[in-house]
């Protein structure tokens, strides 16, 4: 398998970085294709918990070139803090980690706007971490973003700085009250990170389309959640960029002909970050205790996560656009000691029972959940290393969400470490 895609099929925090990481083992190349410092993929490692926002999970693996994408916005700052960690860990990316020229930054004027707009907009909140994804893609579409190859270009850099934050000022100042940005300050800073960032950067779609004419394993690695795509999700409480397949093609330069595998992650059970529409939520103690045992809480901010029983409706139409081959299915764990388990199987609206995503975002509020409920099985699996260790009532709920959602499940995971990772 040359090209293979991951991407996330509920609405992020599926646990991507696991499955990244335990099949980084066999890549030779990780690539990010899409979003920004908003994403944090968690990755366990003997015991030691990494947390990544920008970087590909498979850095952990130190064999692995990995790549930054074009189809990501950028942040300097938040780069290097990474690097900092990674080193503290002893983990050396040299030689081994390149950024596309094509990537667009953020600066420090991005992140005024996120928050500046976040705070004003009441009870509109998206729900965004503040760290300036949106009005980078923003000027990104608008045509007036600054690209990296920009950055390294001191003419370039301060002739579109300039400009771009003049128009910035006026935004924050006279719509939001808020203070102006210095210029001199934004453009030395960014000056000094240029410098830095000078021999990670290169025209990453010669090295990706090299690597796979030459037949090397290449992992397309998705950030945020088929349900929070731009144009696919429950817009608009999304994120401002393609997590599904078609932003791995967009995102890397590679062409649609070279992926050979879309392998979607899912969750046993559904959780949402943010504001937005999420049928199956349980906002009651069945919710409290899914968030407690999954310890689900953003790994970017901290938030806590919304919680509700696995969606079928929602994982067709994922598998549907992003035309899923197979599913990883993590978390199964925290289901131990359910002694019942709901699948939502449709949706009852006004207008009757809906077996279909809808677009519309009033009628999608207002669905209402049909279930079916099944028996748990209420023993610890986190010790099962194969399909048939796993209790038959697990496996029984495991072939119940491969029939529903019409994909089969190719990795189920039992816990937060590589090794709990079954391959079915």
């Amino acid at each position: 398998m040359s090209v293979q895609l991951i991407v996330g099929a509920q609405w992020g925090d599926e646990g991507k970085g696991q499955i990244v990481d335990r099949l980084s083992e066999n890549a030779e190349v990780v690539v990010r294709y899409q979003g920004g410092a908003n994403a944090g993929h968690t990755v366990y490692v003997n015991g030691e918990k990494f947390i990544l926002h920008l970087l590909p999970s498979g850095i952990l693996h130190r064999e692995v070139l990995c790549v930054i994408g074009n189809g990501l916005v950028f942040d300097p700052a938040a780069f290097f803090e990474e690097l900092g960690f990674l080193k503290e860990n002893n983990i050396s990316v040299d030689g081994r980690l390149k950024i596309s020229d094509r990537v667009h930054i953020i600066f420090p004027y991005h992140k005024k706007l996120d928050q500046a707009r976040e705070s004003k907009a009441g009870g509109n909140k998206i729900g965004t971490t503040g760290r300036g994804i949106g009005p980078a893609y923003v000027d990104k579409f608008n045509r007036n973003g600054i690209r990296l190859a920009e950055m390294l270009d001191d003419y370039s850099l301060k002739q579109r700085l300039e400009q771009n934050l003049d128009l910035a000022n006026r935004i924050l100042v006279d719509d939001y009250h808020e203070p102006p940005l210095s210029f001199v300050s934004v453009f030395e800073e960014s000056k000094k990170f240029a410098d830095r960032l000078k021999p990670f950067a290169a025209d990453t779609a010669i090295i990706l389309n090299d690597a796979w004419k030459s037949e090397k394993n290449i992992l397309l690695e998705g950030a945020q959640g088929a349900l929070l795509d731009i144009d696919f999700g429950t817009y608009p409480f999304v994120t401002s960029s393609n997590p599904t397949c078609g932003g791995a093609v967009t995102g890397t330069g590679l062409p649609a002909s070279a992926i050979e595998d879309v392998l979607g992650v899912m969750k046993a059970y559904c959780t949402r970050v943010g504001g937005g529409p999420f049928p199956s939520e349980e906002e009651n103690e069945t919710g409290e205790r899914l968030r407690e045992a999954g310890q689900e809480y953003g790994a970017t901010t901290g938030r806590p996560r919304r919680c509700g029983w696995f969606d079928v409706v929602s994982a067709r139409y994922s598998a549907r656009i992003n035309g899923l081959n197979a599913i990883a299915l993590t978390k199964l764990d925290v289901l131990d000691s359910f002694e019942k388990i709901k699948i939502c199987t449709s949706y009852t609206t006004a207008d009757g029972e809906l077996t279909e995503f809808p677009a519309n975002l009033r009628v999608l509020q207002d669905c209402k959940p049909n279930y079916i409920e099944v028996d748990g099985w209420q023993t610890e699996i986190s010790t099962c290393r194969s399909f048939g260790d796993l209790p038959e009532k697990a496996q029984k709920y495991v072939g119940m969400l491969e029939e529903l959602s019409g994909v089969p499940v190719r990795y189920i995971s039992v816990g937060v470490e590589r090794e709990q990772t079954i391959q079915k």
